[in-house]
């Protein structure tokens, strides 16, 4: 696995096996950051159930101003580490080691609000709804920012979670983006697949 572009572009990263660890690949990296070219300079990211850091290090590699990793598995938030630590990354990055719900709800509690949230549980997780929803409870999405959920196609989802509605979906292969944004109450909301 590799960093496809910007600062750190050709840098590869350490990735774990064996463990249900599933890397975004970067045909499937590639094409979410050509999609969010125009928001990520200067955006706060938080990538959640981060496995290897890929996507939250490729944003940042991209110019995003600070990127905050949660992993609940020791191992893959050791290789986070020494992933970021390859790259020369020191400042504006954060790296959580507890489980996406508690992680979730100290950062809450922090007040803290993000541009771009990346979500990539293990797909057999039960994790999908519950972390949508305390998104959308505790506003840690900016008005204007996106949640981003890379699943299994066949997952059953809902249309919106509070104010959180999904408004795109990118298929490749087996896996789904979904793209959700803050919509305002009464507003609409259309679905878009490519």
């Amino acid at each position: 696995m590799r960093i496809i572009t910007g600062q750190y572009k050709g840098r590869r990263l350490k990735t774990l096996e064996g463990l249900h660890v599933r890397p975004t690949s970067d045909r499937l990296r590639e094409t979410l950051f050509n999609i969010l070219a125009p928001r990520i300079e200067g955006a706060r990211l938080l990538d959640l159930c981060a496995g290897s850091g890929a996507v939250g290090i490729e944003a940042f590699s991209r110019g995003a101003a600070a990127v905050t990793f949660i992993e609940n598995n020791r191992r893959a938030a050791q290789l986070i580490s020494e992933n970021l630590q390859h790259c020369g990354i020191e400042e504006g990055v954060r790296l959580i080691n507890r489980d996406a719900l508690s992680a979730l709800k100290y950062l809450a509690e922090q007040q803290l609000q993000y541009d771009i949230v990346y979500l990539d549980p293990p797909y057999d997780s039960q994790l999908y709804s519950p972390i949508l929803w305390l998104l959308a409870k505790h506003s840690l999405v900016v008005d204007e920012g996106l949640v981003i959920v890379e699943h299994r196609r066949q997952l059953p989802r809902e249309a919106c979670y509070g104010e959180l509605c999904a408004y795109r979906v990118l298929t490749q292969g087996e896996t789904q983006l979904t793209f959700l944004r803050r919509v305002s109450p009464g507003g609409e909301n259309e679905l878009s697949s490519c």
